[in-house]
């Protein structure tokens, strides 16, 4: 939703040749930041198998333990620190991505403006009152709990995005000539039903308990 927000903004001619354009750049922004969240992802990865695995740490469970086992790597001081810029860094980075979403389905599909403050707000409320509720109810072990929970949330609101994406861009009357093409509708719906398998798989994983 971010995304089509952001080429909607875009000046662009009125014309077949203008739609390319704003599709060809579209692309490219896309892509872009996909491969950087791609090798960013990739290196957390790597870092956390170096830090971890390669020093013998094979029982890191949840984020309490990544936490108390970068401090023989990298020292009390410095593992707290990097620790808590990195958390600090990737809360912003989802609450700012969230309000901007929160703003366009708002203002797009349900004709509901606010002022920036006020999103702001019930956007931290809604994300921090939960988490404060549970930390001082169930403490260290419901915070590592919620945070899974959060992020299986979150796969599962990508079948939300995807379908009524590969609906609406395989759909002739809306896109004309820029409707997908056969084998790029084959290979989205193959992509589409692959997450919806792999988010039923998960959400069963979760709520038995099997790994």
């Amino acid at each position: 939703y971010l995304h089509s927000s952001i080429v909607q903004v875009r000046q662009i001619e009125p014309t077949e040749a203008g739609r390319r354009s704003a599709i060809k750049f579209a692309t490219i922004d896309s892509t872009v930041a996909l491969f950087l969240a791609f090798f960013i992802n990739a290196a957390i990865l790597v870092t956390a198998a170096a830090a971890f695995h390669g020093k013998g740490h094979d029982d890191v469970a949840d984020i309490a333990d990544a936490h108390s086992l970068l401090t023989p790597v990298l020292g009390a001081g410095a593992a707290s620190v990097v620790f808590a810029i990195a958390l600090l860094a990737s809360g912003q980075s989802s609450t700012l991505t969230g309000t901007l979403a929160g703003q366009i389905v708002m203002e797009g599909f349900l004709n509901l403006r606010l002022k920036p403050w006020v999103r702001r707000l019930i956007t931290r409320l809604v994300a921090v009152v939960p988490s404060l509720i549970v930390a001082i109810i169930y403490g260290e072990k419901g915070t590592g709990q919620l945070l899974v929970l959060s992020q299986v949330i979150l796969s599962l609101q990508l079948s939300f995005a995807v379908v009524p994406l590969v609906l609406f861009t395989s759909d002739k009357l809306k896109m004309g000539v820029f409707v997908n093409r056969p084998w790029v509708r084959v290979l989205a719906w193959a992509v589409a039903g692959i997450i919806m398998v792999l988010n039923v798989f998960l959400l069963w994983q979760t709520f038995t308990g099997n790994e």
